[in-house]
């Protein structure tokens, strides 16, 4: 009898659920074992919180000289460089100069930061200084004080790599939900597509819609979870890489698409580039789908949605 084993884990600094559909709850245990320990793995690669973690050897590295990484995380910049140039910016993982210093999202944040000392910061963030070099496997951040994290990217590639694992283990089907960020193949055990519902912005707690899926990653921005109000303005977490401002306007963005570390690098861009700017990107990739709901709860959705 096939049955649903769910786990909840703190991974990353996000509460993941990984779910596999199994016979046996002791096969089911091992199978969301060795994703965790994967996920665990790619954190340990990811993390700027550990001084010796790749990411800090190439920030700390930054304007003196180029750094040799492991292929999984040079061609992980490589594809953030790429969804770069496709969002036109508006998706940057150089966006490091300008996040803690400035924008702690705790609510004693009680004015916005200094415009001129943004400005001065944003010189920063530009991934056309990230410069790769196949050949020697390196990366060299152009401008000494540049630094790269992977806030925008690392949750969905996670949830992908585990994704891999748990099917090369023989998994047939299952969700792997990195804090929203979620990808899923096969169906539920009773053999029915899983379904995903789409969060109603005002009430986190109540989706407003609900989609069949399978195979499918999707992937929520909003600002109902992280923001500040300043002078009765709601200002977002997501960070506008080109004005170094949060965002405002758009309180949730869904995207869906086959693959998870897309769609979660392409939530960010679609919720700061303006709703028509985005929805017309959207259209034009192929396999990408976006739900946006704006502060007046106006719904928008790319031209291949059909909300139930």
């Amino acid at each position: 009898m096939l049955k649903e084993f769910k786990r909840p884990q703190k991974l990353m600094g996000n509460a993941f659920e990984i779910t596999v559909v199994d016979e046996n709850e002791t096969s089911a245990n091992r199978h969301i074992d060795a994703a965790i320990e994967e996920i665990r793995r790619i954190e340990r690669l990811l993390t700027t919180f550990n001084e010796e973690s790749q990411t800090n050897v190439i920030n700390r590295n930054a304007g003196i000289q180029p750094v040799k990484v492991d292929a999984e995380i040079f061609d992980l910049i490589e594809r953030s460089i790429r969804i770069s140039k496709i969002t036109d910016g508006y998706f940057d993982i150089s966006y490091g100069g300008i996040d803690k210093s400035f924008w702690n999202f705790d609510r004693e944040m009680q004015e916005l930061p200094n415009p001129e000392l943004i400005k001065s910061h944003l010189k920063l963030v530009n991934y056309q200084n990230i410069i790769l070099n196949r050949t020697n496997q390196t990366v060299f951040l152009k401008e000494k004080g540049m630094r790269i994290g992977f806030g925008g990217i690392g949750k969905g590639y996670a949830a992908e790599m585990a994704k891999r694992i748990l099917q090369q283990r023989g998994v047939v089907s299952g969700i792997v939900n990195a804090s929203g960020d979620l990808t899923t193949w096969g169906n539920q055990a009773n053999g029915k597509p899983w379904t995903v519902g789409i969060a109603d912005p005002d009430n986190s707690k109540q989706p407003f819609s609900y989609m069949n899926i399978t195979d499918m990653a999707v992937a929520t921005s909003g600002n109902y979870e992280k923001f500040v109000v300043i002078n009765g303005k709601k200002y977002s977490h997501t960070i506008n890489p080109k004005t170094g401002m949060p965002v405002s306007g758009v309180k949730s963005v869904t995207i869906f698409c086959p693959n998870a570390e897309i769609a979660d690098a392409m939530a960010t861009p679609v919720s700061i580039m303006g709703i028509d700017a985005a929805l017309n990107m959207v259209n034009q990739i192929n396999h990408l789908e976006c739900v946006i709901i704006d502060d007046n709860n106006k719904i928008y959705s790319s031209q291949n949605i059909n909300l139930k």
